[in-house]
C-alpha cells in the first residue's frame, strides 16, 4: 500500500463535545444500541503525555466509543479545561469533527513522514493502559482536521 501512513482504512472518526454524557445517550438512542462508558484517558505517569513538545501531566478528556462498522469507532471527547489538542480545539471551534485515525506501525517513521508534508504534531502519549501510543497531527491546512495515528504495541 503507498501513500504517507501505508494505510488509508480509517479506524476511527472523533467528535469534540463539551457534555459527554449527554452526546452519549444522543448518540445510543441514534444508533440504537446500549449507552457506552465514560472513560478517562489515563494517569499521566502511564501516559507521558506531551503537547506542543512539553510535558502535559494536567492533559485529559473523558472518552466515549461506539463501535459504528466492523472495524471503525466513534470516539466523543470532553476535555478537562486544560490545555490540550482537544480543549484548544473546543475554544477556537467549539463542538464538532475533531480528528480521523489511523492505525500504523513504527510511529516515529510516520509522524516524521507526515511533518515533512507540513503537518505538525500537537499532542503525544501512551494509552490509558499502556498497551500502545497515539499522536495528533495538526493538519488542518490541507486535510481540514486533525489526523490521529495509533500504534498498538502487541500487532
Amino acid at each position: 500500500m503507498s501513500g504517507v501512513l501505508g494505510t488509508n482504512f480509517v479506524t476511527q472518526v472523533a467528535l469534540i463535545v463539551k457534555d459527554i454524557e449527554v452526546t452519549k445517550q444522543k448518540y445510543a438512542q441514534f444508533f440504537g444500541v446500549e449507552v457506552p462508558p465514560t472513560i478517562t484517558g489515563g494517569e499521566y505517569a502511564v501516559t507521558g503525555t506531551t503537547y506542543m513538545g512539553n510535558p502535559a501531566p494536567r492533559a485529559g478528556a473523558k472518552l466515549a466509543f461506539f463501535n459504528v462498522g466492523p472495524n471503525l469507532a466513534l470516539e466523543l471527547i470532553e476535555p478537562n479545561g486544560e490545555q490540550s489538542t482537544w480543549q484548544d480545539f473546543l475554544d477556537k471551534h467549539g463542538e464538532g469533527l475533531h480528528h480521523i485515525a489511523f492505525h500504523v506501525k513504527d510511529m516515529d517513521s510516520k509522524l516524521q513522514a507526515c511533518e515533512n508534508l507540513g503537518m505538525t504534531t500537537t499532542q503525544r502519549g501512551k494509552f490509558g493502559d499502556a498497551s500502545g501510543e497515539y499522536a495528533y497531527l495538526d493538519a488542518t491546512k490541507d486535510l481540514k482536521l486533525f489526523v490521529e495515528l495509533l500504534e498498538g504495541y502487541n500487532n
